[in-house]
């Protein structure tokens, strides 16, 4: 893998010498291999060294996503001032490393959600990311879509929300093993409380605690753009409020870290938009049934043997976890 990644940089970036140090997985990445380097680059008789990360595809997984879009969507939102890795350069060519990947830059900082929500060190972040999120959200929200060539994401047909729900019904249909009540309930529920959507702008669509890099200042980057489409931006506001990623922290809906209605009202300064409460609601909804479609997604790729994980599999012990909070949120 180092000689072919040497290779693969050195024609990218038209370095006379490459050599890959300290190539090592990262934590994380239940979806993607997820690989940290450091790149000797040497070019023009000058020497640098730049800390890289490789994402890759692993064959097997029931839901696929575009290495091209993310790249794209990527290099977009660190254009316009997101707090997102740098990337470099994308490989859709899989005799390069048996599958597509990109490189792009290495943030320093930590990425683990419980020493977010638990360690001394980050007090003061928790105390300025809600508003620190909620900002940067409203900033991906307008990222100009025509602008960046970004037409190719996925867009609704009428409804963002009759589009998303049915979308996630299909895969749930051709994924589950055995009944699912709760679920069943939450499709009817979802159905029969659309929401109408005045905008449409790009969602990031895993925005949440866990995909963030963070420091005892607060937030250093936004992570893992795998899911982007264009759609309505309560669905990006309701997403990061699904119980899974708050993390024991449970009196605190919005990733462990604060209450609804204090990272609306941060969301509304920082867009000019409101925030429909209403939708907002539905969007969370959504959003644990959708975390459980993923779970069950996940422990197939492990029992079905196409990706042998034991992280996989484990995630399939929590879709009673959302089968519980569905029922919460309709009741």
């Amino acid at each position: 893998m180092r000689e072919r990644l040497s290779g693969f940089i050195a024609a990218q970036g038209g370095f006379t010498s490459v050599k890959i140090e300290n190539l090592k997985p990262m934590a994380g990445g239940a979806s993607r291999q997820i690989l940290s380097f450091d790149a000797v680059l040497e070019k023009d008789g000058k020497t640098v060294r730049r800390g890289m990360v490789l994402r890759r595809d692993l064959s097997g997984h029931r839901i696929e996503t575009s290495r091209h879009d993310e790249f794209m969507v990527l290099r977009a939102a660190h254009q316009e001032g997101v707090p997102a890795p740098e990337v470099f350069w994308l490989c859709e060519d899989p005799g390069v490393l048996g599958s597509d990947f990109f490189i792009m830059e290495r943030i320093e900082g930590e990425s683990l959600a419980r020493r977010l929500l638990r360690d001394q060190a980050y007090e003061r972040a928790r105390q300025v990311m809600p508003q620190q999120l909620a900002a940067i959200l409203a900033r991906i929200h307008k990222i100009d879509v025509k602008k960046h060539r970004l037409d190719f994401l996925p867009a609704p047909v009428g409804s963002p929300a009759r589009t998303e729900l049915t979308r996630y019904e299909e895969i749930f249909r051709s994924l589950a093993l055995e009944p699912h009540p709760a679920f069943e309930l939450g499709f009817r529920w979802l159905l029969a409380h659309l929401p109408e959507s005045s905008r449409q702008t790009l969602v990031h669509g895993d925005y949440r605690i866990g995909n963030i890099m963070f420091g005892p200042e607060g937030v250093r980057a936004i992570l893992d753009w795998e899911l982007p489409h264009l759609g309505d931006p309560m669905e990006d506001v309701g997403w990061i409020s699904v119980r899974a990623w708050r993390f024991g922290e449970d009196d605190k809906p919005v990733g462990g870290l604060a209450q609804r209605e204090e990272f609306w009202e941060a969301y509304e300064r920082a867009s000019g938009w409101p925030v429909d409460r209403q939708a907002a609601h539905f969007w969370e909804v959504f959003g644990n049934l959708r975390w459980g479609i993923f779970t069950i997604s996940q422990s197939r790729s492990a029992i079905d043997g196409s990706v042998p994980s034991i992280e996989l599999a484990s995630i399939g012990r929590r879709t009673a976890e959302t089968e519980l909070e569905l029922l919460n949120l309709i009741d």
